[in-house]
């Protein structure tokens, strides 16, 4: 779920944008008039604006429609849109996104769920919504038409005004919009409002895009536009990265999992060390006999993330070298080529240590931002094929970065493209959790930084230059005993999941 917070997005909805809200009868649902709303004539600024901010009112649906895209930062697709106004004039406020369930017996308890999270989070704010305006956004599938769409869509519209309704919160008014018009579900009167719909304003002619301008604001991305750029590869280059990335786990995994195994050998010797129980000695001792010297952490194993965030920051400074491109598919294409398939294949298995993600992590901000946001989103293009689940860590770094950049819509996203590809992954639920709870991503900003400043202060640890001896049962450059790119990939994935 999105929830966008009431200083989320290109403008400040509670100063620049006021929809003139319509009037509820008593006894019965909100209906809307064939004209403007009944408060004529245009909302003067109130004591305290800026005569530098244009104050906008919004009339109509076509103008709520068409305020959409300003209002969450990009153009939402397949969604429910949930957007709280306050006060007499109805100022826009928070706002809850959802993708529209497939199943429609869903629909009552997302409709709960959405109610609860944008009037819960508004009180949280100290301001509980005076109403609700709501957007169903979803393209017909197959030969279904618009209509069609608006039509199969009523039973949700009516369920979201119910569950608003039992938080005493109305919904003033419902949209759709699909194939390029807008139809209203609160007006039944078909001289303003035809059944075919209304077709959507032509962008940048309405009240608000001029406002929008006049403040340097451009409408973000579509939902598809921003997936597109996170989304893998179905090119034939594919073939040629999987490849590599099949490769990278023959020459990486055996390293990575004795790196782990020496991390645990060393914690027992340390809980042994300090008191710990006798099983727990024991423990310690068949570690050593297995590993080798305690007091030696795998050098080898070391090198996996030293090299790593070495190539990470190498390929950084090459994109950032990079001349511009023209747009957002030139930009990626330009980065495709930049970045060699073995590179991205030894990142992307590197980034699956936690440890390791968590210290590219900390290039969230600065003039180190932007490149490694790039660096993220193309290898979430390279976890081609049967690496799908690897592209978690890349997706969930290039949410973190781009909500610490100032885009929570991309961060949502790919957030949320994280947990697709794998539900349990810790730390982008944790980041999802606290994009929801709009929380202020300085404050993890700030425990990243002090992380930082304490490992680049640290003293490097002593040790001795030997391999470390072999470990039984440890998987050879073979492969192992599982035998093949599939058994590797498993085990890697256990790797990941033992720490993140």
């Amino acid at each position: 779920m999105t929830n966008h917070s009431e200083a989320a997005g290109p403008l400040d909805p509670n100063e620049s944008v006021r929809p003139d809200g319509p009037a509820q009868r008593p006894g019965g649902p909100v209906q809307r008039s064939g004209g403007p709303v009944p408060r004529p004539g245009e909302q003067a600024p109130r004591p305290g604006d800026s005569f530098d901010e244009p104050v906008v009112t919004l009339r109509t649906p076509a103008e709520l429609a068409d305020a959409l895209p300003y209002l969450l930062g990009f153009t939402p697709e397949e969604s429910i849109v949930l957007i709280a106004l306050h006060g007499e004039r109805g100022r826009f406020g928070g706002r809850v996104r959802l993708g529209v369930p497939e199943r429609a017996e869903d629909w009552p308890c997302v409709a709960e769920q959405l109610a609860q999270c944008l009037v819960g989070g508004c009180e949280r704010r100290g301001a509980r919504p005076e109403g609700v305006v709501a957007f169903l956004c979803q393209e017909p599938v197959g030969a279904e038409t618009g209509q069609q769409v608006v039509e199969r869509l009523r039973p949700l519209a009516q369920v979201l005004r119910t569950a608003c309704g039992r938080l005493d919160v109305p919904v003033f008014e419902v949209v759709c919009i699909s194939q390029g018009r807008f139809w209203t579900y609160c007006c039944p009167d078909t001289r303003c409002c035809p059944p075919e719909g209304i077709p959507l304003l032509r962008p940048g002619t309405s009240v608000l895009a001029a406002a929008a301008t006049y403040m340097g604001v451009q409408p973000g991305a579509t939902q598809g536009e921003m997936r597109g750029r996170l989304t893998p590869w179905g090119t034939a280059a594919a073939t040629d990265q999987e490849r590599a990335l099949d490769a990278a786990s023959l020459e990486l995994l055996p390293r990575m999992l004795r790196e782990a195994a020496q991390l645990a050998a060393q914690a027992a010797a340390e809980e042994a060390t300090e008191g710990a129980a006798q099983d727990g000695a024991q423990g310690a001792g068949q570690y050593a006999g297995r590993f080798g010297d305690l007091g030696e952490i795998c050098e080898e194993g070391e090198g996996v993330a030293a090299e790593t965030l070495d190539l990470a920051r190498r390929i950084m400074a090459r994109l950032d070298a990079a001349p511009p491109a023209s747009g957002p598919l030139e930009a990626d294409n330009r980065d495709d080529e930049l970045i060699a398939h073995d590179e991205a294949a030894a990142l992307i298995f590197g980034l699956q240590v936690p440890t390791t993600r968590d210290r590219a992590a900390e290039w969230m901000e600065g003039a180190e931002g932007p490149p490694a946001l790039r660096l993220w989103r193309a290898l979430s293009r390279r976890c081609v094929g049967a690496y799908a689940e690897y592209a978690a860590a890349p997706l969930a770094l290039a949410g973190w970065v781009a909500w610490s950049l100032g885009d929570l819509a991309e961060g949502q996203e790919a957030l949320g493209m994280a947990l697709s590809a794998d539900s349990r992954y810790a730390f982008a639920l944790l980041l999802n959790r606290a994009c929801n709870d709009d929380m202020d991503p300085e404050s993890i900003r700030r425990c990243l930084r002090r992380k930082r400043e304490a490992h680049d202060g640290a003293s490097p640890r002593p040790g001795r230059r030997r391999r470390p001896r072999s470990a039984p049962g440890v998987p050879r450059a073979s492969g192992g005993p599982g035998k093949g790119p599939r058994s590797r990939r498993r085990v890697a994935r256990r790797l990941a999941r033992g720490g993140r």
